[in-house]
Formats: structure tokens, C-alpha cells, sequence
């Protein structure tokens, strides 16, 4: 029976020392991503000095949904010490818990198990800037592209980067993966994200996302969330 009990007190201890490990890669995981968006976005604000005060502009094409938000990297990288064609090698723009993403259609929904920063069409970035989307699916989306950074009027909530799910949105940090059951899609209200700001701090936060499915999540949320998309 001792023996028994001591198996079991071993179990357990066992399982709280798994949890508080858990938890604490997460929180790793996490302060790694955010210090890339930092310096990302120092990158770019420099890019701005250097531009008239102006943030990046998109392609603004709505059959190119992808490079309006990745296409900022090619305008900031060298402000990052990154020079020539992007490529893997681009760690500044990798978050370490970028190990997975979906491919997301109208009519499909595909769990991809490789990391978004590998990836060629998404050029080799895990985060993207907040340029805002053409019309696309009968919606457009609010966002920076071109804007002058100055005129944010509320840089302390305005999103200027941030992990890629945020904009759709699902989770690298509290995933539901490989795929939902059931036909749901991976996508989900206050799915919790890394955001950098246009005043330059990051912050962990809830996503909002009340639709079925919507290409993109990039719309400014109604009261209780602590961010927004548009610089008005």
C-alpha cells in the first residue's frame, strides 16, 4: 500500500513539474517573439524617418492578398542589418513558435505542419505589417499602407506588426490543431497573439473574431479589447 501511495504522489508531482515546464516555454516562446517585433519595429520607424514620415505601402492588389502584409519586410530588412533576397536565413523575422500554419479558402481549410517563416509565397516571414486589405470578398479592412506614422492618432492601440495568425485569427501560443473536428474552422474569438504597436511596445493579447468565416480579422473590435487596426 506505501508503495502504492508513494507511485502516486510521484505521478502527480510528476504532472505539476510537466505543467509549470510547459509553462514556462510558453512564456519563452513568447518574449523571443516579442523581442523580434521590437526591433522590427525600430526597423521600421527608421524606414519612415528616412520616408517622409510614411509607412510602407502595400501592393494594394486584391488577387495578392498575401504581399500586402509581407511585402513591408523587403522596404525594412536592411534597417534590421538583413541584406539581400529574403530567404530562411532571416531569423529577425522567424517566431520560434512558428512551427505550423493553415491554408485557408472559402471552401477549404488545409493544417499545414511547417513553419510559415520557410515558406517562399509567405517571403520567409512569420509577421506582418498592418497595411490594411483592398476589397476582397466584398469587405475591405482598415490598415497603415502609406500612411504618415505621425498622424496614428492613437499609436499607444494602433497595431503596426504582428504575428501572422492575429489577422485571421488562430493561435501559435493556444492552437487548435491539427484541424477542429467537426468542419469548424481553425479560426476563433480572442485567440491570444503577440502585437507590436506603433509606439513600439508589445503586448500578448485577444484577438476579436465573431463571423463564420471572414478572410481576415483585421477590423477594428468593438469595446473591451485592447487594440485597433485603424490609425483614426
Amino acid at each position: 500500500m506505501e508503495l502504492l501511495v508513494t507511485i502516486a504522489i510521484i505521478s502527480v508531482l510528476a504532472a505539476l513539474l510537466v505543467a509549470v515546464l510547459s509553462k514556462t516555454k510558453g512564456k519563452a516562446l513568447r518574449a523571443a517573439c516579442a523581442n523580434n517585433l521590437r526591433q522590427i519595429n525600430f526597423a521600421l520607424r527608421m524606414y519612415s524617418d528616412d520616408s517622409a514620415d510614411k509607412a510602407p505601402r502595400s501592393p494594394n492588389k486584391k488577387d495578392e492578398y498575401v504581399p500586402n502584409f509581407t511585402s513591408f519586410k523587403k522596404a525594412v530588412k536592411s534597417y534590421a542589418g538583413s541584406n539581400g533576397e529574403s530567404s530562411r536565413l532571416d531569423t529577425l523575422f522567424a517566431c520560434v513558435a512558428d512551427t505550423f500554419y493553415y491554408e485557408l479558402t472559402a471552401t477549404n481549410q488545409t493544417y499545414v505542419a511547417q513553419s510559415l517563416h520557410d515558406q517562399a509565397a509567405y517571403d520567409y516571414t512569420s509577421y506582418w505589417f498592418n497595411s490594411g486589405t483592398p476589397t476582397r470578398f466584398g469587405t475591405n479592412s482598415p490598415g497603415l499602407s502609406g500612411r504618415n506614422i505621425s498622424s496614428v492618432k492613437h499609436p499607444e492601440k494602433t497595431v503596426l506588426i504582428a504575428e501572422m495568425p492575429a489577422f485571421e485569427p488562430w493561435s501559435w501560443h493556444t492552437p487548435k490543431h491539427p484541424l477542429p473536428k467537426g468542419g469548424e474552422w481553425p479560426l476563433f474569438k480572442d485567440a491570444k497573439c503577440n502585437v507590436n504597436f506603433v509606439d513600439g511596445h508589445v503586448n500578448y493579447i485577444k484577438i476579436y473574431w465573431e463571423t463564420a468565416y471572414s478572410p481576415t480579422a483585421a477590423f477594428d473590435p468593438p469595446a473591451g479589447y485592447d487594440y485597433q487596426w485603424s490609425g483614426d
